[in-house]
């Protein structure tokens, strides 16, 4: 792969700040417009990999080793004083942002499947999103009321519109099992501050709800495979135990793969004997893509969750 050019790299944080940061994180939009309009930091980020430029990556990097700049230029200072470590940093993490609130938009199709369920999360960072079943829900909207699960130190509240077929019932799962270039351990202090570092400031609400969830994770550990989710898929769905359904999802994760990647990945699930659940954005699929109706939102899944 190419490097990009900082010309590039400064349309990305203008696109992030403009798009994606826009009416969700007035900080962070500030930030990544300031970014767009600065020589040394964008010449700092040409300095790394590709994959390693992102503006995720760079924000979460600054609030692991400092805090959440107040400003561009106390970014720009805190960049400049300390390229060393926040190289190492960008170059040792990844973006692995672990919602386990997507678990709510999971379950009214989890809950169709004939049980009990194996899930096989590909991408899947710390493994939350593989314990829907010991989280309890609080959908209103539409359903205004409808509770699913008992008590839980993980409630999921989502908004609903339309017909959307809640469960009455949380299912049976009978494996839990995530794949991933570089799991993050729920019980490590390292990793837990990191996942802490990944979630956009201005929502505190998300940070408690992390804590209980990597609690409950880390009492009941999932079986986690290292490594590329279309050479460890196989091995993972044959280690499904007999009987049920086995489900292969993922929540916000193709967006990081080449188009050559994307492909092999779906033409891989289609050949295997399981369900496949995609939460993304709709323009990283384009088969899906192609089925929706006009106006569907793009944004990636933990910010419309």
């Amino acid at each position: 792969m190419t490097g990009r050019t900082v010309q590039e790299i400064a349309e990305r944080y203008r696109r992030f700040a403009e798009v994606e940061a826009a009416g969700v994180s007035p900080r962070y939009q500030l930030l990544a417009a300031g970014i767009a309009e600065d020589p040394d930091v964008l010449a700092f980020l040409a300095g790394l990999p590709p994959a390693k430029q992102q503006p995720n990556l760079l924000l979460a990097a600054l609030r692991y080793l400092h805090a959440t700049p107040a400003d561009p230029a106390q970014l720009r200072g805190w960049v400049l004083d300390d390229l060393g470590r926040l190289r190492t940093t960008m170059l040792g993490r990844a973006t692995q942002t672990n919602e386990p609130a997507r678990c709510a938009a999971l379950l009214p199709l989890l809950a169709r499947f004939p049980e009990p369920l194996t899930l096989i999360e590909v991408g899947a960072s710390a493994g939350l999103c593989l314990y829907p079943d010991r989280y309890a829900y609080d959908y209103a909207g539409d359903h205004a009321g409808h509770r699913v699960g008992g008590a839980s130190p993980v409630r999921l509240r989502c908004q609903t519109s339309g017909p959307v077929p809640l469960p009455t019932r949380l299912p049976a799962v009978a494996a839990r099992i995530g794949v991933d270039l570089h799991p993050l351990h729920p019980a490590d202090p390292d990793d837990r501050a990191w996942l802490h570092a990944l979630i956009w400031p201005g929502r505190p609400e998300r940070h408690a709800r992390l804590d209980a969830a990597l609690d409950l994770a880390a009492a009941e550990p999932a079986r986690m495979v290292t490594g590329h989710l279309v050479d460890q898929l196989p091995a993972a769905v044959a280690a499904a135990p007999a009987g049920g359904t086995t489900v292969v999802f993922h929540t916000a994760v193709l967006g990081y793969l080449g188009e050559d990647e994307k492909s092999a990945f779906s033409a891989l699930v289609a050949e295997l004997p399981v369900r496949w659940i995609s939460q993304e954005g709709k323009s990283v699929l384009p088969a899906v893509r192609d089925r929706l109706p006009a106006g569907a939102d793009d944004r990636p899944a933990e910010l419309v969750l």
